[in-house]
Parts: C-alpha cells; sequence; structure tokens
C-alpha cells in the first residue's frame, strides 16, 4: 500500500492504497476503439478501463495490457487532473493474464471523480502507455443524505446472440449510461463461457445476424485462456466498454460463468467437453472472473456495500455452495443454496442494517420456476404452492428471522429468466404467514436470447404486477425485449422508485415505494 502524507492528504482531500488481482487473450487500442494486437515499443491497453465495488472512501480501479508492465493510477476531482496524486500499482504479468486492480482509498464521499491509468514498460523506465480515463461515484458517507440512482440487468451474449455491428452491438449499455447511474449491478451470468457463437444466424424474417467471433467463442470453454476469453470477448464492444469507464459496477456470478445450471461435485455428460468436473472448471471460471472483473478477490463473494443512510446492497452467491439439482422437495434444512454461513451472515447483517432500503441481489429469483430438465429444478422453487420445502427452507428462514427482528426495506433485485417482471410477495396469499411483504423485481437480458414467462410458485404468495415476455422462446436481440431496471431513491423523502426499461432506455413500468 502507499500511502501520502497528511498535508498531501488534507490539501487534495485524495489517499490512495494498492491491492493486485489478476488476467490474456485479445490484445487492443483500448477503451474508444476496438482492440485488436497493436506491436509497439509502448505498452498498450488492451480493454479499457473498468471501476468496481465503491464505497463512500474507495473503489477498485482495473485495466489489462498487452505486455508484462507497472501500472499507475491518478485519480482527481478534476478532469483535467489538475492536483492529480498518482500511486503505483501492481505489475502486471503473464501469471494475471497482464490485467491488474489498484484499491484507491481515502477518496471523498458522495463525489464525482475522474481517474487515469497507464502502465510503464519494465524495459524501459519512463516509457508508459497512452493514458486511459474513466470516471466514477463515491457512495455518501453514513449520514449523508442524497439522491442515489442505479441501473441492473444480468445475462450478456447468451444463447449464440453476440457482438453484431449490424444490429448496433450492444446498444443497452449505451442507454443505462445515458441514464448517469451511480453504479451498476450485474446480477449475473456475466458472460455465457458455455455459449460459442457461429459467424451468422438467420432471422425469422430472413435477415442475417452476423457475430463478430474469435477463438475462445467457438467452442465451450474449459481452459483458463478459454474463461478469460469470454471476458476479453465481451470487452470487444465499443458500448460496453464505454459504460465500464463511465459508471462504477458490483458484479455477482450466476451458472453461465462456468456452464448451464452448474452446482458444486457436479460430473457433467456432456460431449462437448474433455474436462467433465465441474468443480475444475468452475475454480478456473472463478480465476477469470476475478481477473478480468473489478471486483475483490478475497474473502467470500457475498458481500454487503452501503450507500450512505438510504441504502444497503447485500450481494448473494447462490452458486457456490449450490447443492445439486434434484426434484428440490427435501425436509434438509442443511442443504440449499445459500449454505449456512452465508444464510447466517445474511440475517445477522440484514438485523443490523439501518439502511432505509435493503436491497437484496439474488441471481436466482425466489417464486419463478426454473427448471433444469425433467424432474429437476434450477431455482429456488419449485412449482408446489404448499409449505417451504427444498431451497425454499432457507429464504423462509430469512424472511421468518427478519420479519420477528422488525426488519423493513427488503426489495430483492434479479435476473436469470431472460424477461422483466414486477412480483410483489404477501403473507395473506402464501403458503406460509410469518414474513413481511416485499417486492421482487426482475430485469434482462442485457445481451441473449428472451425467454418466458416463467410460472411462479404460490408458498410465498407471488403476484405478477407486471410481465414484458417475448412471444416465442430465445427471441433475438434484434426483436427487443432485451431490459434493464433502474432504481432511484430520493434522498429528502427516501421514497425507493423502479422503472423496468427496454433495451433503448423507454421505461415499460414503474411503482414508487414509499419509505418504510
Amino acid at each position: 500500500m502507499t500511502e501520502l502524507d497528511r498535508r498531501t492528504l488534507l490539501r487534495t482531500g485524495l489517499m490512495v492504497g494498492a491491492g493486485a488481482a489478476g488476467g490474456a487473450l485479445l490484445g487492443g487500442a483500448g477503451a474508444n476503439a476496438a482492440p485488436a494486437w497493436r506491436p509497439a515499443a509502448r505498452p498498450v491497453l488492451t480493454h479499457g478501463v473498468q471501476s468496481g465495488d465503491v464505497t463512500a472512501d474507495s473503489a477498485l480501479v482495473w485495466t489489462r495490457a498487452d505486455r508484462p508492465g507497472r501500472m499507475l493510477v491518478e485519480v482527481s476531482r478534476r478532469p483535467d487532473f489538475r492536483g492529480a496524486r498518482q500511486l503505483r500499482g501492481p505489475v502486471l504479468t503473464p501469471n494475471g493474464d497482464f490485467t491488474g486492480k489498484v484499491r484507491l482509498r481515502g477518496l471523498p464521499d458522495a463525489e464525482r471523480l475522474h481517474y487515469r491509468v497507464r502502465v510503464e514498460s519494465l524495459d524501459r523506465h519512463g516509457v508508459v502507455s497512452e493514458p486511459r480515463t474513466g470516471t466514477l461515484t463515491t457512495a455518501p458517507g453514513r449520514h449523508r443524505r442524497r439522491d442515489v440512482k442505479f441501473v441492473w440487468t444480468g445475462d450478456v451474449v447468451g444463447q449464440g446472440w453476440g457482438i453484431a455491428p449490424d444490429f448496433g452491438g450492444m446498444s443497452i449499455f449505451r442507454a443505462m449510461r445515458q441514464a448517469r447511474p451511480d453504479f451498476f449491478l450485474c446480477s449475473g451470468d456475466t458472460v455465457y463461457a458455455d455459449g460459442p457463437l457461429v459467424e451468422s444466424v438467420t432471422l425469422p424474417d430472413g435477415r442475417i445476424w452476423r457475430n463478430l467471433v474469435t477463438p475462445e467463442k467457438s467452442k465451450v470453454a474449459e481452459t483458463l485462456a478459454e474463461y478469460r476469453g469470454q471476458f476479453a470477448y465481451n470487452l470487444l464492444d465499443e458500448h460496453l466498454r464505454e459504460f465500464a469507464a463511465a459508471v462504477p459496477q458490483i458484479n455477482q456470478w450466476d451458472d453461465h460463468e462456468v456452464l448451464n445450471n452448474w452446482y458444486p461435485g457436479e460430473i457433467l455428460d456432456d460431449p462437448r467437453y474433455t474436462e467433465r468436473r465441474v468443480d475444475v472448471l468452475a475454480a478456473r471460471a472463478r480465476q477469470a472472473f476475478n481477473e478480468w472483473l473489478p471486483v475483490p478477490v478475497d474473502g467470500p463473494m457475498y458481500r454487503r456495500l452501503s450507500y450512505g443512510p438510504s441504502l444497503d446492497v447485500f450481494v448473494l452467491d447462490m452458486r457456490t455452495h449450490k447443492d445439486p439439482n434434484d426434484g428440490n422437495t427435501y425436509a434438509d434444512p442443511k442443504r440449499g443454496l445459500l449454505g449456512r454461513q452465508q444464510r447466517e451472515w445474511l440475517i445477522r447483517e440484514l438485523k443490523r442494517s439501518t439502511a432505509t432500503w435493503k436491497v437484496i441481489a439474488n441471481d436466482l429469483p425466489i417464486g419463478v420456476v426454473v427448471p433444469d430438465g425433467p424432474g429437476a429444478q434450477e431455482g429456488v422453487a419449485q412449482g408446489d404452492p404448499g409449505a417451504p420445502a427444498g431451497r425454499e427452507l432457507e429464504f423462509a428462514e430469512v424472511l421468518r428471522a427478519t420479519h420477528r427482528a422488525g426488519v423493513t426495506g427488503m426489495v430483492f433485485l434479479t435476473a436469470d429468466v431472460h424477461y422483466s417482471a414486477a412480483h410483489h410477495y404477501d403473507p395473506s396469499r402464501a403458503a406460509v404467514g410469518d414474513f413481511t411483504p416485499f417486492w421482487e423485481f426482475v430485469s434482462g437480458p442485457a445481451h441473449a436470447g428472451a425467454f418466458g414467462p416463467n410460472a411462479l410458485d404460490g408458498t410465498f404468495g407471488p403476484r405478477a404486477a407486471f410481465v414484458h415476455a417475448p412471444p416465442v422462446a430465445n427471441t433475438s436481440p434484434a426483436e427487443g425485449f432485451q431490459h434493464f431496471g433502474e432504481v432511484t431513491i430520493d434522498g429528502e423523502s427516501e421514497a425507493l422508485t423502479v422503472h423496468l426499461r427496454d433495451r433503448d432506455g423507454a421505461s415499460l413500468w414503474s411503482t414508487t415505494l414509499p419509505a418504510p
């Protein structure tokens, strides 16, 4: 960690500390041009810059170079970087795919800041890459009330629908950037490692969808290099690169970062794979996820992020501890998809939270039935409207414990099912009555095949207030039905407004929830 003296801290209001993680694949021209290999005397930042897991006084900043080098980061209140302070970050090496991260510390809260990243050659001191710049907004401090806005979605480049320049690329990221959110919550399926692309697909109306294709996206990912290539591919899209440079991220993983509907201990029966041990594939995928996204690499993937007195975000990991996909009707309280430690953490932290709104990012929905073939279930629900069973037992425990503790303001945000919906849960309609009514909002896909709607399980009494789903399964992004959600919390009234938006940012449905 690099320390600045007290006089510098007081003068600039900024202090920076370093931490490294790591990432290989495609080289390129940086954040504002499509990456492509360009040998040169100077290092090249191949995939732009990103920031993530921003707090009131810290943020992660990410980049990738085309060769080994020292990561250098400047941060400033000013876009011209006058008076900025520079941090010498980690050395980017092949072991980390030439990716690196720096944790900026001592940042002023609730401010829009500018950062600039370069990489210095290890062979020629003083020879640095062209800079790439980004912006981020820090969270409000514990006692600082202000408006908070964020967007969420999931499911990126799925079902064979890749980057198609003739159809505008992944334009949903342009619409989300234009909303000027404080941060972006990606609710899983950040990539589709099990979704190979072909060069062209004929649409129902005869038009041709032409994918950009790379070697790593031409087969299912098995090796570490192939998993890294999934993330490198997505950053070929100019809209995503510009969005990533402008908006801090909170990322969680779901199944397609590894493969469809996976769970620990699974052994594959899929001829596309030469490595059949899912635990081996998941370890490689997890390393690529940690290298290529601005996420913390220490500790569990589940975590809590605070945005002033109005908002706490609880990011769940519903994959690492998941039990096998069966009929999901068991009575064993030791099974589930959160695991005992995460379940106890969630209950404890929800009780401790003093935020007006507790947003729970659950990458699998609670009441939507998500089958995994005949007789098996992928999600929480299984379609039986009776008393909780299977994985529903975990959420019955969370809802019961928080209800009895008087916890209010819980809202669930999810993706996964590839359509947009608003579900209200109420004990008056449920098979159990020991919980406080709540909303679960569904968005996505960001750029994938559209599906749905799925059946609702009546155990917790869901009612669909809104659904926007395609007429046929695997509707292409060319037909629309791509979605993101937007949440705004008013700094004065603390009312929470949700807009469910389409690919271009038009509001399809909205509701405002008064502060509890």
